[in-house]
């Protein structure tokens, strides 16, 4: 998220806040969320990395923890099953048939930890330590090429692999939005 984006939901959230202070004022019911509350969910992770918690996890322990609670959904080597494919596919998005993977189609790796951490195993959401998503992270990486089987994870290094897709997107700034050709004098 961009410090205009994140400027942006914190005004929202300000906004939201005071207008349910207001109702709950008015109408007597409800309550201020404590700051405890929100940070249990303000855990996004930034496609730089920012937000990313202090641990580390082995391609290792990852491969263990992908047995255990993985690989029932995702195939025992991340190839699909009912839930998505997670390797392969580089180099088949410009193809007839793009085979969308986190090694083909993901453009960060920080995006994978924040990902795993909200919504992974899918029958128990937000229960992994920080420890096991960025070892399952290290794991799944490896899996599709992208660090060594020695590898250990941790906020430095996650944020500073380059994914294969990473120029694959709209480029920032999107130049819908920053037109310089179109600053001054521009025909509608």
């Amino acid at each position: 998220m961009s410090k205009l984006e994140t400027s942006a939901a914190l005004l929202l959230a300000a906004v939201i806040s005071s207008a349910a202070h207001a109702e709950s004022s008015k109408y007597g019911i409800g309550r201020l969320a404590t700051d405890r509350e929100v940070a249990g969910w303000d855990i996004d992770i930034g496609r730089d990395g920012r937000g990313l918690p202090p641990g580390g996890g082995s391609v290792q322990d990852g491969r263990k923890l992908f047995e255990e609670k993985c690989a029932s959904c995702h195939g025992e080597k991340a190839e699909g099953g009912i839930g998505d494919r997670l390797v392969g596919g580089q180099g088949t998005l410009t193809s007839a048939k793009p085979v969308k993977t986190v090694g083909s189609f993901w453009p960060y790796a920080p995006t994978l930890f924040d990902y795993i951490r909200r919504a992974m195993p899918m029958n128990a959401p937000q229960s992994l330590s920080n420890q096991e998503v960025y070892a399952l992270s290290a794991y799944i990486l490896n899996l599709n090429g992208l660090v060594p089987d020695n590898a250990t994870l941790d906020a430095k290094s996650l944020a500073e692999i380059k994914m294969p897709n990473r120029d694959g997107f709209v480029p920032d700034p999107r130049p819908d939005v920053k037109n310089e050709a179109c600053s001054k004098d521009c025909k509608n």
